[in-house]
C-alpha cells in the first residue's frame, strides 16, 4: 500500500498485528518456530507482526492452525478485510469497469442526510453533467486501463445525482475557482457543465461555494478532494486509491478542514459571478 498519513488504515493494521502476535505468544512459539511450521521465510512473521506486510487471508489460517488456534482465524481475517478496505486501490474498485463502481456508491449518498464535499481538481459528481461526466470518466478509464463501459458508468452516475431532488438531504459542496477553469472534454462540454452549475446552485437542498483566486490569507491550503457523509464516514481520493475514514478523531479533522475552506468562499452572487466569468474566459 503506498504512503498515506492515516492513523485509521494504520491503527486498523496495527491491531491486527498485534492479535496475531498475541495469538504465537500464547502458543509459546518464537517467530522462527512459527515460520518453520508454516513453511515461510523467518522475516515474514517479524514483517507480518511489525505490520509491514498485511497478511492474506491463507496467511492469517497458517498461522493461527500453527498456533492450534484455528478458532481465532475467522475473527482475525474479518479485522483484517476491514482494515484493507479502508484503503481501495482504484485498480481493484475498478477492475470490472466503472459502472459498478458508480452504481455501489448509491445507497450511500440515498441515507445520507448532511453531505459536504470539496473538490479542487473536477467538478463534484454530483454537479456533472453527462457530457462531462462522460469526458473525465473516459480520461479515467484509459489512465487505469479499466474496461470501457463508460456509457453505463456515466448513466449511474446520473442516476446517484437524483438524490439532489430528493427530501431529507443537504448539501454543501465547496470548489476551487481553478475546478471552473480547468477544462474537461471539449469548450462545448465545458460551457454545457458551467451552465449546470449555475442551475444546481439554485436548489433548495443546495450550498455551492466558490474558493476564489483571490482569497486573501488562506487559513486552509488547497486539499485532496474529500467527501463527508454524515459527521460518520469520509472519503479522500488518491491518484492510486479511495480512502475511507472513520475514526471520529480523524472525520472531525476533514470538518474543520471543510469549515475553514468554506469561511474562504463566496456563495450566491458572488459565487455566479465566478462561474460567469469562467464561461466568457471560454469565449
Amino acid at each position: 500500500m503506498p504512503q498515506y498519513q492515516s492513523s485509521s488504515v494504520e491503527n486498523a493494521r496495527k491491531a491486527v498485528a498485534a492479535r496475531l502476535r498475541e495469538t504465537r505468544l500464547d502458543a509459546a512459539l518464537k517467530g522462527h518456530e512459527l515460520a518453520a511450521r508454516c513453511g515461510w521465510h523467518k522475516s515474514k512473521v517479524s514483517r507480518i507482526e511489525n505490520a509491514r506486510t498485511p497478511p492474506t487471508d491463507a496467511d492469517i489460517r497458517e498461522w493461527c492452525a500453527a498456533c492450534e488456534a484455528g478458532d481465532q482465524a475467522a475473527d482475525i481475517i474479518a479485522a483484517s478485510r476491514t482494515a484493507a478496505s479502508m484503503y481501495m486501490e482504484w485498480k481493484r474498485l475498478q477492475r470490472t469497469g466503472l459502472r459498478r463502481l458508480q452504481e455501489s456508491r448509491i445507497p450511500l449518498y440515498e441515507r445520507t442526510k448532511l453531505h459536504r464535499g470539496y473538490a479542487s481538481h473536477v467538478v463534484p459528481g454530483l454537479f456533472q453533467t453527462p457530457a462531462y461526466a462522460s469526458a473525465l470518466l473516459s480520461t479515467i478509464r484509459r489512465f487505469h486501463r479499466a474496461p470501457d463501459d463508460i456509457t453505463e458508468a456515466v448513466d449511474a452516475r446520473m442516476a446517484r445525482a437524483r438524490v439532489l431532488h430528493e427530501s431529507g438531504h443537504r448539501f454543501t459542496l465547496l470548489v476551487e475557482e481553478s475546478v471552473l477553469r480547468y477544462q474537461v472534454g471539449d469548450a462545448e462540454t465545458m460551457a454545457g457543465q458551467l451552465g449546470h452549475l449555475l442551475s444546481v446552485m439554485s436548489l433548495p437542498a443546495v450550498s455551492l461555494g466558490v474558493v476564489p483566486f483571490a482569497a486573501r490569507e488562506r487559513s486552509m491550503w488547497t486539499l485532496e478532494g474529500f467527501n463527508i457523509f454524515d459527521d460518520q464516514r469520509v472519503h479522500v481520493e488518491l491518484l492510486t486509491a479511495q480512502v475511507t475514514l472513520t475514526a471520529p478523531g480523524e472525520v472531525a479533522m476533514y470538518v474543520r478542514a471543510f469549515t475553514e475552506l468554506r469561511e474562504m468562499a463566496v456563495y450566491g452572487a458572488e459565487a455566479r459571478v465566478c462561474v460567469t466569468a469562467a464561461l466568457d474566459a471560454l469565449g
